[in-house]
């Protein structure tokens, strides 16, 4: 467990590195002492420093795959702020290792309940889902993170697009939604929505859960990323990506 001072050190590490765009040593070489209630911490003291709205929240290390590589037994989640929707166009410049993943995105209608959400209770507060792709993006030199980088560092979590279709989850098994990903037109990577802990929305409840411990409750009106259904791709200056997905639609990002 660190000390106030020390989270608020490692915060404004990651502030720097992501302001200069020059990353950091990992957290847990500078910090040996740091848990995961420290990096959900350090996490909150740079929400907060940035003082933008708050529009969503989003799930990280949901795929078995993913947890065993860092070896752990449940995901993580981090924030998303309103500067960081993005509208078709990406600046490559603003990032240090910028990656692109596919996701399902839920926009809720109604509040969650907290502790003893439910898929369920998901689903019914679930206005529509829609296509969508995340930016990811490491402030920790060369992707070289722990679970307690990656949580300290907003999960990762960078940007995000939202293609235009939106259609009502009881219209469509998200599950078996079938996704691909392409970067200037070569399929990059493909998957399917239960690669997310065997459904999206399982991940959305457990999210709901999580926050709530931290006095957090998944609002009418957020937006949810459940985490990827597809492996992360590197992003260059120039690349042009699509996401296509199986009865809900494509978005497509472009990087300058």
């Amino acid at each position: 467990m660190l000390t106030i001072q020390d989270r608020e050190s490692a915060a404004a590490l990651l502030r720097t590195a992501e302001h200069d765009r020059v990353p950091i040593k990992p957290l847990v070489e500078l910090y040996p002492e740091i848990d995961v209630v420290d990096a959900y911490e350090i996490q909150l003291l740079n929400i907060r420093h940035r003082n933008r709205d708050v529009i969503g929240h989003k799930v990280g290390l949901s795929s078995l795959a993913m947890q065993q590589m860092m070896g752990v037994d449940e995901p993580d989640y981090g924030h998303l702020l309103d500067d960081m929707q993005l509208t078709g166009t990406a600046d490559a410049s603003a990032y240090l290792y910028p990656r692109v993943e596919v996701e399902i995105a839920f926009l809720l209608a109604r509040d969650l309940p907290g502790e003893g959400c439910t898929v369920e209770d998901v689903l019914e507060a679930t206005e529509f889902v829609a296509p969508a792709i995340e930016l990811i993006d490491s402030r920790i030199e060369n992707w070289r993170i722990g679970l307690q980088d990656t949580i300290a560092d907003n999960a990762s979590s960078a940007g995000f697009m939202l293609g235009s279709e939106r259609v009502r989850p009881s219209e469509l098994d998200v599950g078996a939604v079938a996704a691909t990903l392409r970067r200037n037109g070569e399929l990059v990577a493909e998957g399917r929505g239960d690669a997310v802990l065997g459904d999206p929305a399982i991940a959305v409840a457990w999210l709901a859960a999580k926050v709530a411990s931290f006095g957090v409750r998944l609002l009418a009106g957020d937006i949810v990323l459940p985490g990827s259904c597809t492996r992360a791709i590197d992003a260059r200056p120039g690349d042009e990506f699509h996401a296509e997905f199986a009865g809900l639609g494509s978005v497509d990002l472009k990087f300058e």
